[in-house]
């Protein structure tokens, strides 16, 4: 999978160089990271039952208690 999306976009966008497909490769491994990186964070127990936004308000009020 990581290397069937770089290589369908390189040929479905009329592309001509190596360095637009290791540019696209890039970009989509560096978006695949990234969105791994936010399901890890949201998947945390400290946000079951709660949403994003009030995870970070009631860890915001704690921290300014301390």
């Amino acid at each position: 999978m990581g290397l069937v999306v770089p290589i369908t976009l390189y040929f479905l966008l009329p592309l001509k160089t190596l360095s637009q497909a290791f540019a696209i490769a890039a970009v989509t491994f560096t978006c695949w990271g990234v969105a791994d990186l936010l399901a890890r964070i949201l998947e945390r127990p400290r946000l079951k039952g709660r949403s994003a936004a009030q995870a970070l308000r009631d860890d915001w009020e704690r921290r300014s208690k301390e």
